[in-house]
């Protein structure tokens, strides 16, 4: 089974021997592609969606994956028990949503080793949830899927006492650590962002009534691109 460039990238996140949850499966693709390879010898497919999972089922029956695999129909990770697996990977949800996932049940979620977060938008809100909540991203990696370029961010858990109180801030949007896993779509997403958020700046200050707080925030997110790219090109 060939993944896309996304899907890969997460696979590869994976370490071998991990049981793994697919959070979110959709088709089942990336855990029967871990099954395949015997990367795992064990995945759990999980969604929300009785007709995703279907779809995942009828996969498995078509690929006939060696290995151990179970399809489980619930709700984020209330469908795991406490340990059950080293790695859960959760892709294409908004950061918000994934924040909420983790946080319905702590003790659920500390009990998990490793994530593969892949959030879809709000990525600020997500790391800004897990700097604040003891849980520590290791790795930051970008990947181009169409038009746009994903982020992907490899997690560890941690205890509660590791969390520290911060204000959300442009430094969680565009951390300095995206500079600490360079690869080819770096400048490629940095200068996407900045154009993205130079348009935005422009129709705050033509459309919004309040123009100045919005603007500052706008103006703070600018600030930490053009100094990303600076350090990145100079």
């Amino acid at each position: 089974m060939k993944l896309s460039d996304r899907l890969q990238l997460i696979a590869d996140e994976i370490h071998c021997g991990e049981i793994m949850a697919d959070i979110g499966t959709d088709h089942g693709f990336l855990p029967l592609y871990l099954l395949e390879t015997k990367k795992c010898p064990k995945v759990i497919m999980a969604d929300i969606s009785s007709g995703s999972l279907a779809k995942a089922e009828e996969n498995c029956k078509l690929a006939k994956p060696e290995g151990d695999y179970e399809l489980r129909l619930g709700n984020g990770i209330d469908i795991l028990e406490d340990g059950e697996v080293d790695v859960v990977a959760i892709a294409g949800m908004g950061g918000n949503l994934i924040a909420d996932i983790l946080e319905w049940n702590m003790a659920k979620s500390r009990s998990i080793k490793r994530y593969i977060l892949q959030p879809r938008r709000h990525v600020g809100k997500l790391r800004h949830w897990l700097y604040c909540n003891g849980f520590e991203i290791v790795k930051e990696s970008l990947v181009e899927e169409g038009k746009f370029i994903c982020e992907i961010l490899t997690v560890e858990s941690g205890p509660a006492e590791n969390g520290k109180e911060a204000e959300y801030s442009a430094a969680f949007d565009y951390p300095d650590s995206l500079l600490d896993h360079v690869n080819p779509m770096t400048a490629v997403y940095l200068h996407r962002k900045l154009e993205l958020e130079n348009m935005i700046l422009d129709n705050i200050n033509k459309n919004s009534q309040n123009a100045s707080e919005e603007g500052i925030l706008c103006k703070a997110r600018i600030a930490r691109i053009e100094n990303l790219i600076s350090r990145l090109e100079g």
